[in-house]
């Protein structure tokens, strides 16, 4: 009888949970079914399309109907009358044509104004860089080697350039702590503009500092979509944000899954880094005594407390340039 009794508990409680499972469905429902080309569909993706599988399977119905069209002939069958959610959403009046934000249950209504060209889109961009990708990230989530501190799930290049991937093959390209706390407060940071390609490995950021400059690699191949504003803004570039406001660029990279077997992520970068501030260590003693503090933790202006270390010397090793 008591097993009886458990069982029906232990049944109870899994139907509540699929109960509240459907209910968290409802609320996030597919694009293509807010548009109403579909008639019911749930994001079972947290609105990642690009590595969504019915996203995938529904482009290339839309896309054979259209090459069907351009044929002079009607595309027929189930399938037949299908079209993109952009195409059907564009049949309502400009006003009323919901932001994609808006569709992703990210904002209040906001109508598209540009004719759902989100790559041109300023104000996705500005959206990008403000909510969806600077969420702060809390003690839990950083892991600290000797004072440095790199966040998990980013992944760093053995030149201190960090890569955060973002949906399908787009990559947020930073500095890491480390570099910035060694080179100290920069007067300038440049990145490549956009739409110019980039190669894992090779310069693609200036490290400005009086009339110093160093080039830093980067840690990804492709090219680049977006640069942040904010490099043009400041005067000043420090360790504070390193990993969030202060991203460097976005990158669209579509040789990303060969080229992450050349960075670490996690508890690889906590080897990596462990073996870079012994190396900083050595050469501090190398070149004149200590300049740590804090329980031997170095501080945020490595190289302005220590020029001697040499800005060309400690470019060339710890930035592989």
């Amino acid at each position: 009888m008591e097993n009886f009794h458990r069982q029906r508990k232990q049944g109870e409680k899994m139907q509540s949970v699929q109960v509240q499972d459907r209910r968290e469905k409802q609320d996030m429902p597919c694009i293509w079914a807010q548009a109403g080309v579909v008639r019911r569909k749930s994001c079972e993706n947290e609105y990642r399309c690009k590595g969504c599988r019915f996203e995938k399977i529904m482009r290339l119905a839309v896309e054979k109907n259209d090459q069907i069209r351009k044929a002079g002939q009607k595309p027929t069958g189930k399938r037949g009358r299908l079209v993109s959610w952009e195409e059907r959403l564009r049949r309502l009046p400009p006003s009323q044509r919901p932001c994609i934000h808006y569709l992703k249950r990210r904002i209040t209504f906001k109508a598209c104004t540009n004719d759902y060209s989100c790559a041109n889109c300023e104000f996705d961009q500005y959206f990008d860089d403000n909510y969806s990708v600077h969420a702060v990230i809390s003690p839990s989530d950083l892991l600290e080697v000797k004072g440095f501190r790199a966040p998990h799930g980013y992944y760093f290049h053995s030149g201190h350039t960090w890569a955060r991937i973002e949906e399908g093959a787009t990559v947020r390209v930073g500095l890491d702590e480390f570099a910035l706390r060694l080179f100290g407060p920069l007067d300038q940071i440049q990145a490549p503009l956009m739409g110019k390609e980039v190669r894992q490995g090779k310069p693609s950021i200036s490290l400005i500092r009086g009339d110093k400059r160093a080039s830093a690699l980067s840690p990804v191949s492709g090219v680049v979509t977006s640069v942040n504003g904010k490099l043009r803004e400041k005067s000043s570039f420090d360790e504070h944000g390193a990993y969030s406001e202060g991203w460097i660029m976005r990158v669209h990279a579509p040789q990303l899954r060969h080229e992450l077997k050349n960075l670490t992520i996690n508890e690889e970068t906590e080897t990596f880094l462990n073996r870079e501030v012994e190396r900083l260590f050595q050469l501090i003693d190398h070149v004149g005594g200590p300049l740590a503090a804090d329980g031997g933790h170095l501080g945020t202006d490595i190289y302005g407390n220590m020029p001697e270390l040499g800005w060309e010397k400690i470019s060339r090793l710890f930035l592989r340039t």
